[in-house]
């Protein structure tokens, strides 16, 4: 599978995790200022509707990171977005792709001897998410081969 253009650099995300995440991120919200707005009798004070609105802000920004999770190819390299944490790899950065058959997400083996997952290639997605695992191992290939020491890249 030859992947060419802007599809080739297509952001990676899952395909059933991140719709479900921003639904519940929805759901979480809208639900709990509904309840907090139409609750009535004794424990209906302005404390506890403050309260329970405020659980379902933070419900709805927990359930929101679960579904901002995402790696962005582009031409000079990868950056992996996962729930708490951002960070940039150049190609050349990333030795191996792992995707074992328990594993939840792809991980990458850097350089530096760090393995970082990368939980926007999901088991969960089943054959999907297999065809991203190879299209980055592709993306890889093609722009991750850095220049030996000591030898300058051919012309």
């Amino acid at each position: 599978m030859s992947a060419t253009g802007s599809d080739r650099f297509r952001t990676f995300r899952g395909r059933f995790g991140t719709p479900a995440a921003y639904g519940l991120a929805l759901l979480s919200v809208g639900g709990c200022t509904f309840v907090a707005l139409a609750a009535t009798g004794q424990g209906a004070d302005t404390a506890n509707r403050v309260a329970i609105i405020v659980f379902g802000l933070l419900g709805g920004v927990i359930a929101w990171r679960f579904g901002a999770v995402r790696a962005v190819p582009d031409a000079t390299g990868l950056t992996v977005v996962n729930y708490a944490t951002s960070r940039r790899l150049a190609w050349a950065e990333i030795v191996t792709v792992r995707f074992g058959p328990n594993d939840p997400w792809v991980h990458l083996d850097l350089a530096d001897g760090d393995v970082l997952a990368v939980m926007g290639i999901q088991r969960a997605d089943g054959e999907h998410g297999m065809a991203e695992a190879r299209r980055l191992v592709a993306l890889i290939a093609e722009l991750g081969e850095a220049a030996e020491p000591g030898n300058p890249p051919p012309r």
